[in-house]
């Protein structure tokens, strides 16, 4: 197998987080679920970031955040997702770029504009996500590059962009070469809602050996196998995948693989700010490990203390060098 020219490549949503404090009687008023993401269009995005305090911008989505983390651990990082040619766009470009992250993706050629997500942040750190996805849907096989795929050491598929028919062909196509080339595969879940909404394919992809390795949070892995025994869900789990990290918040995470259960604590935060992008820079310490040749266990460490740091401010982004914090923690390649 050739050298890898990326550790991770990951697959997602190209999104703008417009970030904005608030309190849980804004969420009552504006009938909005805590915790929750709902998908939005471009005139209720309007609406709502007019009802919002002051807003930040942080260039986000999923797969992009969790590029972003691996590149903060000093690896090589790719990212392929659709944005448009226009303000936002362009910022989301120039913060990867900034970021070392390879963005080989074109824009739309149409007037479809750049995906942005309302994310309002609770004074328990809890966020709850309005996305109008926009140019994200635009992602088709065609921005699948079969040269950045196959030099690839591992292929990260985001969930959330299992919606449109052309990204699940893209998916499919990219997890295709992975494999031909030698590669690893993984997905995250991203949402329970998610789940909902594509169980069936999901569990589809698991058992016909298209994943290596799934992410999950406690409440994604009871809802796709539709249980509320958490031990149901983890051995269903560990039939259907070969390898598998759930994240359980403070209680840390639990790594399933050839029929070993490593628990991993979850790494020490002085105050909790913002939980925005705790399961994606989680899986990019994970993914970060893996790649480097670490154990199990240290990947999971690596991914807490990622996960760490990324809470305990605002932004789905590390603020500071996540391969420094890995050295000072031992835990350096």
């Amino acid at each position: 197998m050739a050298e890898a020219t990326y550790d991770v490549l990951t697959i997602g949503n190209a999104i703008v987080d417009v970030l904005a404090h608030a309190e849980d009687d804004f969420l009552v008023q504006e009938g909005l679920v805590k915790g929750s993401m709902r998908l939005i269009d471009g005139e209720e995005a309007d609406r709502l970031f007019d009802h919002m305090g002051t807003a930040q911008l942080i260039s986000g989505g999923c797969a992009g955040n969790t590029a972003a983390g691996v590149a903060s651990f000093g690896a090589r990082a790719a990212f392929i997702g659709k944005i448009a040619d226009d303000e936002l766009g362009r910022f989301f470009r120039h913060d990867m770029n900034a970021l070392g992250v390879a963005f080989p993706t074109a824009p739309v050629d149409d007037s479809t504009p750049t995906a942005r997500s309302m994310i309002l942040i609770t004074p328990d750190g809890e966020r709850t996500m309005n996305t109008s996805l926009s140019a994200c849907q635009e992602l088709t096989s065609d921005d699948i590059e079969r040269q950045t795929v196959e030099g690839a050491a591992i292929t990260y598929l985001e969930g959330y962009l299992w919606d449109p028919p052309k990204a699940k062909e893209a998916f499919r196509l990219a997890a295709k070469i992975a494999h031909g080339a030698g590669r690893k595969v993984a997905m995250t879940l991203s949402d329970s809602f998610c789940v909902d909404r594509f169980r069936d394919e999901f569990l589809e992809l698991m058992r016909t050996g298209q994943l290596d390795l799934v992410f999950a949070n406690r409440h994604e892995a009871l809802a796709l196998y539709q249980t509320s025994d958490f031990e149901t869900a983890l051995a269903c789990m560990e039939e259907d995948v070969p390898m598998a990290a759930v994240t359980m918040s403070e209680e840390g995470s639990l790594i399933l693989s050839g029929g070993q259960r490593i628990p991993v604590p979850p790494a020490k935060v002085e105050r909790i700010v913002d939980l925005t992008g705790a399961g994606d820079l989680y899986a990019a310490g994970f993914m970060y490990g893996l790649a480097q040749g670490h154990a199990l266990d240290a990947c999971g460490r690596l991914g807490s203390l990622a996960a760490a740091e990324v809470i305990s401010h605002i932004g789905a982004r590390p603020l500071e060098s996540l391969s420094q914090l890995a050295s000072q923690a031992g835990l350096a390649a």
